[in-house]
C-alpha cells in the first residue's frame, strides 16, 4: 500500500499543510495515528499543522484505500451538547504498510518450529526472540533513574518498533502520592500479524515484563487478537513474594499450529 499525497512549499500553503517537506502527508497522518492511536480530526489537524479541511481530504483518501477507519469514540470524556467526534484508527491493511513485509515467511517459519518441536519450542522462541526486553531494561534504568518502571519499559519497547507509551490510572492513590496502576500502550506491534496466529509471541512478552518487574502484570488487549493497542496492566506495588508473573497464556489446545 503507497500513501499518496506528497507535500511541497509550492503545491500547499498553510492552508493545506505548509512546512511538510517532501514527506508523503499521508503517510504522515497514518503514522501520527499509528504513533498516538485513535485520533479526531481536530487532533490530527493541531499534531501536523494542517487546516481541518486538509486532514478531512487526506482522511478521506485513507479510508478510501482501506488504510484507515472511523470510530465511535469511547463514552468516557464528559462533552458538552451535539455529537461526538469520530476518532480515526489505523486498520490491519494500514499497519501492513509499516515494518511487516516478512511476516509470510516468519508465520511459514513458526509453523515449520512447531510441526518439528512442538508448541514449546515456539515458545522457546518466542522467549529469546524478547531477550531485548531484560538485556535493555537495566541499561535504560541505569541511565534514566527518574523514570517509573512502566516508562522505562515503554523506552525499551519503542526502541524496537513497538511505538510504546504509559497511561497513569489514578484509582488507588497510595500513601506516597504515586498511582496505583500503570497501564503500557503500545501503538504498534512489529509482529502482530504473526503473533495472530502465534500467541506464543505475546505470552513470552508478558513473561519478560512480569520478570523484570518482580511482579504480577495482565495483558488486557493485544493489537494481534484485534484490539487498536497492546495494553499491559502494570500494579504500583510489586505483588508478594511467589505470585505469578501473569501472562495472560493461551492453552496448549486453543493455540494454532
Amino acid at each position: 500500500m503507497e500513501f499518496e499525497g506528497r507535500a511541497t512549499k509550492h503545491t500547499e500553503s498553510r492552508s493545506d499543510g505548509a512546512g511538510l517537506g517532501d514527506e508523503p502527508t499521508r503517510e504522515r497522518v497514518v503514522r501520527t495515528i499509528l504513533v498516538d492511536g485513535p485520533s479526531t480530526a481536530a487532533d490530527l489537524a493541531a499534531r501536523l499543522d494542517l487546516t481541518p479541511a486538509a486532514v478531512r481530504r487526506h482522511l478521506d483518501h485513507l479510508m478510501a484505500q482501506g488504510a484507515l477507519e472511523a470510530r465511535d469514540p469511547r463514552p468516557t470524556a464528559t462533552r458538552g451538547r451535539g455529537r461526538p467526534a469520530k476518532v480515526f484508527a489505523i486498520t490491519e491493511a494500514g499497519r501492513a504498510h509499516f515494518d511487516q513485509q516478512y511476516d509470510d515467511l516468519a508465520v511459514q517459519a513458526l509453523r515449520y518450529l512447531a510441526e518439528t518441536g512442538g508448541d514449546e519450542a515456539v515458545l522457546e522462541f518466542a522467549r529469546r526472540r524478547v531477550a531485548f526486553i531484560e538485556r535493555d531494561y537495566g541499561i535504560v534504568t541505569a541511565a534514566e533513574p527518574d523514570l517509573s518502571p512502566a516508562e522505562a519499559l515503554a523506552r525499551v519497547f519503542s526502541s524496537e518498533g513497538y511505538a510504546a507509551a504509559v497511561r497513569s490510572l489514578p484509582l488507588l492513590p497510595q500513601a506516597d502520592g504515586g498511582v496505583a496502576v500503570e497501564q503500557l500502550c503500545q501503538q504498534h506491534c512489529p509482529v502482530s500479524h504473526v503473533a495472530h496466529e502465534f500467541p506464543q509471541l505475546c505470552e513470552a512478552e508478558t513473561e519478560a515484563i512480569g520478570r523484570v518487574l518482580g511482579r504480577h502484570v495482565q495483558r488486557l488487549a493485544t493489537i494481534a487478537h484485534g484490539d487498536g493497542v497492546c495494553t499491559t496492566c502494570i500494579p504500583h506495588s510489586p505483588a508478594p513474594v511467589g505470585a505469578s508473573t501473569g501472562s495472560t497464556a493461551a492453552s496448549t489446545s486453543e493455540r494454532k499450529s
